[in-house]
């Protein structure tokens, strides 16, 4: 079953597992020995995180390592972009009335 990419972001501790996986492929031990949770837990953050392609899985040996697929993570980014521009248009309006407000200040 595919999920949404949003379904797995929506939880903490899967943030967590991505923003671990930023710096270094891991195995589940590795990645579960950073929470306080049992293992099958984390195990089931990690399937539905490869469930929606946001980390591989790549056997070496008898190991599985986990690594963060960054061009999935475009994705959310993309999604995210309508409301930055949203955000910086508020931002220079409120930069716009702060600098009104100050000259008005100034001219008294």
């Amino acid at each position: 079953m595919r999920r949404d990419i949003f379904q797995a972001i929506s939880d903490p501790t899967r943030r967590a597992i991505l923003v671990l996986l930023t710096s270094q492929a891991m195995t589940a031990g590795a990645i579960a020995s950073n929470f306080e949770v049992a293992r099958p837990t984390i195990s089931k953050h990690i399937q539905i995180l490869n469930e929606c392609e946001l980390v591989k899985a790549n056997q070496q040996g008898r190991e599985i390592y986990y690594e963060l697929k960054i061009e999935k993570m475009k994705e959310i980014d993309k999604w995210l972009e309508q409301f930055r521009k949203i955000w910086e248009t508020r931002f220079e309006q409120l930069d716009d009335l702060l600098s009104t407000l100050n000259n008005k200040k100034n001219e008294e």
